[in-house]
C-alpha cells in the first residue's frame, strides 16, 4: 500500500448529545507491551521463555535445539517419551533450574508443517499466554513462530503474534466489582530475534499487529457493553473519539436532518423509542485527487433489537444488545484505516438506533419510504435492520461512493446456515466479492458466498409497495440480501451478515466468550488490496502503522 502520509485532515464534527451513564473501565489487559529484542535467547533473564516445535519432529533444530542443548536435550527426551507431540496448541512447560538464564521454558506445538500458516500462529500465540497468565506469569520472552524453517516472512509472524497475543488475551470485565484485583495479568512479551535485519521486519509486523489488534478491541468492547451504556448517542461517541484520534472528518446526523433528507426506512425503525437515533458519517481521503478510488463500509448499529411489536420471545433477549456489531466494526475498522493510510477514500456510515415496541413504533403492515423514493411493507417489524441498513446505502451512493460494503448480524437464518465458523457472502458483483473474500484468507476470518439467484426476488414481492421487508423463513439471509440490493444504484456491492461470527460462546485460539470484533481486520485488510490494486506500482510495499 502507499507510504504513510504525514498530513492530517483537520477533524469536522457534529457533536452527539453525551449520555449519562458512566463509561465502562479501561480492561487491564490494554497495557499490554509487545517489543522485539536481537539477543541470544539462552542468555535472557525472564520468567518464561518460549519456543516452538512442529508435529513430527523428533529432534528439535534452530532456536528450540539451542535451548534443547542447552538444558542436556531434555526437549528431545521429552519428544521420545512422547510428552511432546507438536500438536497445535500443546504446551509443554520444563522448569530450568538455573541451567539457563530462563527460569521456564514452554515449549509450543504448531501442529502440522503442511498446514501451518499465519492464522496457526495467531491462535497458538494466544493460547500460550493465556496458559502463562493461568500460571501467575505477566511477562515472558518468545521467538517468533514460524519465521525460521516455518517460512513464513518474519514480518507476518510478528503480525500475527501480536494479533493474537492482545486478542487472546482480552477480556470484558468492566462492570465487575473486584475485577482489577482479582487475577494477575500478562503485561509484556518480548519477540527476541538474532538476526537484526529479521529482528527489524518481526518489529514493523508487531507493530502493526498491535494497532490491527487494539482496534478490534474497540469493537469487541463496544459489542459487550450493555444496552443501558452503549446508546446510539454512546455509539455516535465512540466513533467521534476515533475519528478526532485518527484525524477524520465526521459527520452526525440526528433524526430531524434524516428525516428532511426522506429516510423513511430508517426514521420507522427509530419511531419506537425515546432514544435519538443518529446516523454516524466518518470520511477518510486517503487519495483525494482521485474521488473515483473509494470505498464505502455500512454498518448496521441497532444498540438493542426487542423485535419492536413483532416481540422476540423473552429467552436470550439480552444478546440482542450485540445488533450494533457490524456498526462497531465499521467504526473500528476505520481506525485502523486512519492509522496505516492506503491511498483510498473511505465513507463510513453507520445507522444507530433501538428497535423498540413503544406507544409510536412502527406496525406491522405500515409502508415506509427509502431515501431513494422507493417503498416497503413492513410485514415484520423485527427485520429492522435491512431498513436502516436501506437508507444508508442511499447515503453513500449520494455520496458518490462506487464499492459499498456493509456489515450486519442480519438474520438468524445466518446462523442456522453457517452456525459460527465463517460469515456469508452476497452480493452483485464477482470480483469485489472474491477481493473481500481474499482479504478474509489474509486475516483468517473465514467467508463464504451464498447465491443471489434471480428466482428469491419473489420472496420479497409485495401486493401493496415495491417490496416488501420478510419473505419468511424460506432463505431468509438469501431474500434480506436482495432487499439490500434495491438501494446499491448500480455500485458494486457485498453484503456480510455476521450474525453468527459476531460472537463466540466458547474460548477457542484468539476468540473468547462474547464480542470477536469480526470482520474489523479485513474491512481494513479490504481497504489496503483496494489501494494497492489502484496503485500498480506500490503493490509490493507493505502496509505501516503510524
Amino acid at each position: 500500500m502507499a507510504a504513510t502520509q504525514t498530513a492530517k485532515p483537520k477533524p469536522k464534527t457534529t457533536k452527539a448529545k453525551n449520555s449519562a451513564k458512566t463509561p465502562a473501565k479501561t480492561p487491564k489487559n490494554s497495557r499490554l507491551e509487545i517489543k522485539v529484542e536481537s539477543a541470544d535467547i539462552t542468555g535472557i533473564d525472564t520468567p518464561a521463555l518460549v519456543v516452538n516445535l512442529f508435529r513430527g519432529v523428533k529432534k528439535p533444530g534452530g532456536a528450540t535445539g539451542a535451548v534443547d542443548e542447552a538444558l542436556d536435550g531434555a526437549i528431545t527426551q521429552l519428544i521420545e517419551d512422547g510428552e511432546i507431540k507438536g500438536a497445535t496448541g500443546e504446551t509443554t512447560l520444563i522448569h530450568t533450574f538455573g541451567r539457563i538464564k530462563p527460569k521456564r521454558v514452554l515449549v509450543l506445538g504448531l501442529g502440522p508443517k503442511d498446514k501451518f500458516d499465519a492464522q496457526v500462529v495467531r491462535r497458538v500465540s494466544a493460547e500460550v499466554v493465556r496458559f502463562l497468565r493461568r500460571k501467575g506469569i505477566s511477562r515472558a520472552v518468545t521467538i517468533a513462530h514460524g519465521a525460521g524453517i516455518g517460512g513464513l516472512d518474519p514480518q507476518q509472524s510478528g503480525q500475527a503474534i501480536a494479533e493474537g497475543t492482545h486478542l487472546g488475551l482480552y477480556r470484558f470485565g468492566a462492570y465487575q466489582s473486584n475485577y482489577s484485583e482479582s487475577t494477575t495479568e500478562f503485561e509484556k512479551l518480548t519477540v527476541v530475534e538474532l538476526d537484526k535485519t529479521r529482528a527489524k521486519s518481526i518489529e514493523a509486523g508487531v507493530k502493526l499487529g498491535s494497532t490491527v489488534a487494539q482496534a478490534c478491541i474497540v469493537a469487541r468492547d463496544m459489542v459487550n457493553e450493555p444496552a443501558n451504556h452503549m446508546t446510539p448517542s454512546r455509539m455516535a461517541d465512540a466513533a467521534l473519539k476515533v475519528a478526532k484520534d485518527q484525524g477524520l472528518k465526521i459527520q452526525v446526523l440526528d433524526n430531524p436532518e434524516m428525516k428532511k433528507m426522506g429516510m423513511g426506512a430508517f426514521m420507522g425503525v427509530a419511531q419506537g423509542t425515546d432514544e435519538p437515533a443518529k446516523l454516524i458519517v466518518i470520511r477518510y481521503d486517503g487519495d483525494p485527487a482521485n474521488p473515483e478510488n473509494n470505498l464505502g463500509l455500512i454498518g448496521k448499529g441497532i444498540t438493542f433489537d426487542t423485535g419492536g411489536i413483532s416481540l422476540k420471545p423473552p429467552g436470550g433477549m439480552e444478546a440482542m444488545k450485540g445488533d450494533m456489531a457490524g456498526g462497531a466494526s465499521v467504526i473500528a475498522a476505520m481506525q485502523i484505516i486512519g492509522q496505516t493510510k492506503p491511498k483510498i477514500n473511505v465513507l463510513a456510515v453507520i445507522a444507530a438506533t433501538e428497535n423498540m415496541p413503544g406507544p409510536s413504533a412502527q406496525r406491522p403492515g405500515d409502508v415506509v419510504r427509502a431515501m431513494n423514493g422507493k417503498t416497503i411493507e413492513v410485514i415484520n417489524t423485527d427485520a429492522e435492520g435491512r431498513l436502516v441498513l436501506a437508507d444508508a446505502l442511499c447515503y453513500a451512493r449520494e455520496q458518490g461512493i462506487t464499492k459499498l460494503v456493509d456489515v450486519a448480524t442480519l438474520t438468524g437464518a445466518m446462523v442456522t446456515t453457517l452456525g459460527k465458523a465463517c460469515t456469508g457472502v452476497m452480493g452483485n458483483d464477482d470480483t469485489l466479492i472474491q477481493q473481500t473474500i481474499d482479504a478474509g484468507k489474509k486475516t483468517g476470518e473465514k467467508f463464504w458466498q451464498l447465491p443471489m439467484f434471480d428466482e428469491y426476488k419473489d420472496l420479497i414481492k409485495s401486493d401493496v409497495a415495491d417490496m416488501k421487508n420478510s419473505g419468511g423463513r424460506q432463505a431468509g439471509s438469501i431474500s434480506a440480501a436482495l432487499l439490500l440490493a434495491e438501494f446499491v444504484d448500480g455500485a458494486a456491492w457485498v453484503h456480510l451478515d455476521i450474525a453468527g461470527t459476531s460472537t463466540s460462546d466458547k474460548v477457542s485460539g484468539y476468540l473468547v466468550r462474547g464480542a470477536t470484533g469480526v470482520p474489523v481486520r479485513t474491512l481494513a485488510q479490504l481497504a489496503m488490496d483496494l489501494a494497492e490494486a489502484a496503485s500498480p506500482k506500490k503493490s509490493g510495499s507493505r502496509a505501516k502503522a503510524k
